[in-house]
Formats: structure tokens, sequence, C-alpha cells
């Protein structure tokens, strides 16, 4: 396995749980799956749509996402909004975030008092 595929698959792996946070988040404000994947990935949160598709049905199924279907326009799209769960897992996850980013700003920087 050459260095760059190891790196990727660290890479990948840190931003897996990520991308869960970033779309509770995100979906606080209504949105159907091709602009969200849009938006993350302009934001720079690269998720792949095999991935983030599959990560919204799920978060639906856990309850932590609400949808409904908006047949306004020629296309249906399906709009997903982060429910009460959401908020909370989203607002503990966001609290760890900051607890692990803090710790490994004093590790990098080497001020670990």
């Amino acid at each position: 396995m050459s260095t760059d595929e190891i790196t990727a698959g660290h890479l990948q792996e840190l931003r897996r749980g990520t991308v869960v946070l970033a779309c509770l988040v995100r979906l606080r404000t209504p949105d159907y799956g091709y602009a969200l994947l849009e938006s993350l990935n302009a934001l720079g949160i690269t998720v792949d749509a095999n991935t983030l598709y599959p990560l919204l049905r799920r978060l639906e199924k856990q309850g932590l996402l609400t949808s409904e279907w908006n047949t306004d326009e020629a296309r249906p799209r399906k709009f997903y909004r982060t429910s009460a769960e959401g908020e909370g897992l989203a607002a503990a996850l966001t609290a760890d975030w900051h607890l692990i980013d803090e710790a490994l700003t004093r590790l990098t920087t080497g001020d670990e008092a």
C-alpha cells in the first residue's frame, strides 16, 4: 500500500464522523440531497453522493432528520430537516468537537499543560 493510499484512508476516517455533524447543522435549514451535497462540498466538506444519500436515510430512520416531499416543482424533491433529536445530537457532537480541537491544538503547539 502506498503512502498516498494510507493517507487517503486516514483522511476518510477523520472526515467520516464530521459529515454527520455537518449534515445536522446544515439541515437546520431544510434542503434536498443534491443541494446539501453541493453546499457541503463548497464549504470544503468533501462527501460523495454514494455516501451522503444512505447517510440521510439512516439519520432519518434514527429520528435525527425529518423529511417531506416537495411536489410544487416539475421534479419532486425530498427535503430534509434536522429534528429536535438531531439538534440535541448536533449540540453534543459540537461540544465534543470543540474539546477535541482544543486538545489537538495543545498537542500540536506543545502547550500540553
